[in-house]
């Protein structure tokens, strides 16, 4: 018994090691050398150092001066993150949709972007469209009492425009750059 026990222990000591031990340090090592901020979770930091958020994650909002992420269903957890999993026929999704909706207090000539109404698949989406950062151009505005074309300048400043899909915004960096610059003087 002992000619068949060795060998599948001998086989299971070595793929432990293999794929538990080298293969997850190796691959730590190469993304600490060629991807140091990436591997450490992209985190911002002010001049002090302190860590004021990540750009991969979305961090809840509060106040008209700022820019707010889209809403999440986990309350910006990033351990329990994740959507609502509510079909669209659910009427507890209706509710949580109209209210967001009545919230923006979008028009029939201004309607709320979706994706302010409505949350991502992980709950953490840093990015908005566009259109989405510009619908929230004038409530800012007002708040901080500038032009808004100073502040469409901003939002189409940090603009990035991917290889597929929409144009985006990071919602952090355009609140950085308000915090550093609260009356932005960017053209349109």
């Amino acid at each position: 018994m002992f000619k068949h026990v060795r060998p599948a222990l001998a086989a299971l000591v070595t793929m432990t090691a293999l794929t538990g031990i080298l293969y997850p340090l190796s691959v730590t090592a190469l993304a600490q050398l060629a991807f140091d901020e990436q591997a450490n979770g992209s985190l911002v930091r002010d001049e002090s150092g302190r860590v004021r958020g990540s750009w991969l994650l979305a961090q809840p909002v509060e106040g008209a001066q700022w820019f707010h992420p889209r809403p999440s269903a986990v309350d910006y957890a990033t351990v329990a993150s994740g959507a609502s999993n509510l079909a669209p026929s659910n009427p507890v999704l209706f509710e949580q949709v109209r209210r967001n909706a009545e919230a923006w207090a979008g028009t029939r000539e201004k309607p709320v972007p979706l994706e302010l109404v409505t949350t991502s698949g992980s709950g953490l989406d840093p990015h908005l469209s566009l259109e989405a950062a510009l619908f929230q151009v004038e409530r800012i505005a007002a708040a901080r009492g500038v032009p808004s074309q100073r502040l469409v300048g901003l939002v189409r400043a940090h603009a990035q425009s991917p290889w597929i899909g929409p144009t985006v915004v990071n919602v952090l960096a355009l609140n950085l750059a308000l915090a550093e610059n609260p009356a932005p003087d960017f053209a349109e």
